[in-house]
């Protein structure tokens, strides 16, 4: 039974969430599979379920991006309205930036009728398009990027064709709205260097379903081998070379890469197929390096609650959802010192930083790790702790909130 709170208190915010590049599918996170969690239209109804349940009055504004969009539907007491606004097809950055000017209109002429109390923008985009729809009022704006188009730049992960317009735009979107809402403190870093004041920037990190990630559950079914998983690549910089090479140094252990091209695909995935190789010459035994291709969300917690360890040294993330989600499992992290899941992985802890590039230090604390079960266990209830405290939709939305006041008082005074 789903339980809808009394919307009707002094203290209840109306919220706009604004998602022009990807529309939220109604029916949430676990409906759709596969489903990648680090899509920003899944976060943004995860926090708007998280709002809700908080007691406030959420309403999700995406651009109609198909012609089975209803015009408007809600779901567990959150609103989603698709707003017309060129084709109705999913639209790649590049061919959104045309369609804004009609998207921001639509908002604009919904926000003259009912006006939210305060405007939270997801990816650059969709700030263009609240700034312009809020032009003349006192609505204030919050902004999430998401990914920063420097950024993505400088650490060569995968950019839209009009890099520098949207760097240009992301520059001016960060000085005008109230405040920006930064996952990590290495995208705080970011944003300064990109001229946002530092006074309008508040941390407030993404978010992990504990209800369904967690060290209770269904395991998935593996071999005697300790386990190490890690996410498929995206792009370039995603460290998975150096992950095979200490790979090459622990050879008790498997290491099973999740996610990417349908099974039948992987055959013809270049960038898997040259960390095929890699194992190959570096004689690692093929059972040892296993892909599994697309997964999806409801098998992903079995999963990970089967891995020893989980690593990650991919140099641009701009979310840590799937070191977290291993966290929420009990599943200790191997992350890569100086970037977001720096302030998610406590080395010694919850598991280890390392440097990104050196396989050497990689293999010494996997084996440090796996050699020691009583340390692997404690670190593995260290990070489901620390998943479940710190990152928990609950508390992420307490913190979104306490930006949206911050925001409101700003204008009042």
């Amino acid at each position: 039974m789903i339980v809808v709170p009394d919307l009707e208190g002094d203290n209840v915010m109306r919220i706009a969430l604004v998602t022009g590049h990807a529309a939220p599918s109604p029916a949430g996170p676990a409906a759709a599979a596969p489903a990648d969690p680090r899509e920003q239209a899944v976060k943004v109804a995860a926090l708007a379920g998280s709002l809700v349940r908080l007691g406030h009055q959420v309403t999700v504004y995406a651009r109609k991006d198909s012609a089975d969009r209803p015009r408007a539907s809600s779901v567990a007491g959150v609103r989603f309205e698709y707003v017309p606004a060129g084709p109705e097809a999913p639209l790649g950055q590049d061919k959104l930036l045309p369609q804004l000017g009609a998207f921001s209109a639509g908002l604009a002429e919904r926000w003259q009728q009912r006006p939210p109390d305060v405007v939270h923008a997801h990816f650059w985009t969709s700030g263009l398009a609240a700034l312009a729809a809020t032009r003349g009022t006192s609505i204030p704006v919050v902004q999430s990027f998401h990914s920063l188009g420097a950024a993505d730049r400088r650490r060569q992960a995968v950019v839209c064709e009009d890099a520098a317009v949207r760097i240009r735009l992301e520059r001016l979107i960060g000085r005008n709205v109230r405040k920006v809402v930064a996952a990590s403190s290495a995208e705080v870093a970011d944003l300064a260097g990109q001229g946002v004041p530092r006074t309008s920037i508040a941390v407030v990190p993404a978010g992990v379903d504990t209800s369904r990630f967690g060290p209770t559950g269904p395991v998935a079914r593996r071999g005697k081998r300790p386990r190490l998983l890690a996410a498929a690549p995206e792009g370039t910089g995603h460290g998975l070379d150096t992950v095979i090479r200490a790979l090459a140094a622990v050879p008790d252990a498997e290491l099973l890469i999740v996610g990417g091209p349908p099974r039948d695909e992987l055959g013809a995935d270049p960038v898997l197929h040259q960390l095929a190789r890699l194992a190959q010459r570096l004689q690692v035994v093929t059972s040892r390096l296993l892909f599994t291709g697309q997964v999806s969300q409801a098998r992903m917690p079995a999963l990970l609650r089967s891995a020893d360890l989980f690593v990650h040294l991919a140099s641009y993330e701009p979310t840590e959802i799937q070191p977290l989600e291993a966290m929420a499992c009990g599943t200790p992290v191997i992350a890569g010192a100086g970037g977001a899941d720096e302030d998610a992985v406590v080395d010694g802890s919850t598991g280890a930083l390392i440097p990104r590039d050196d396989p050497a230090a990689l293999a010494r604390r996997i084996r440090q790790l796996l050699g020691s079960p009583m340390l692997l266990e404690g670190c593995g209830i260290a990070a489901a702790d620390r998943a479940r405290s710190r990152y928990s939709w609950e508390r992420v939305g307490q913190e979104t909130l306490a930006v949206y006041d911050g925001s409101r008082q700003q204008l009042a005074a």
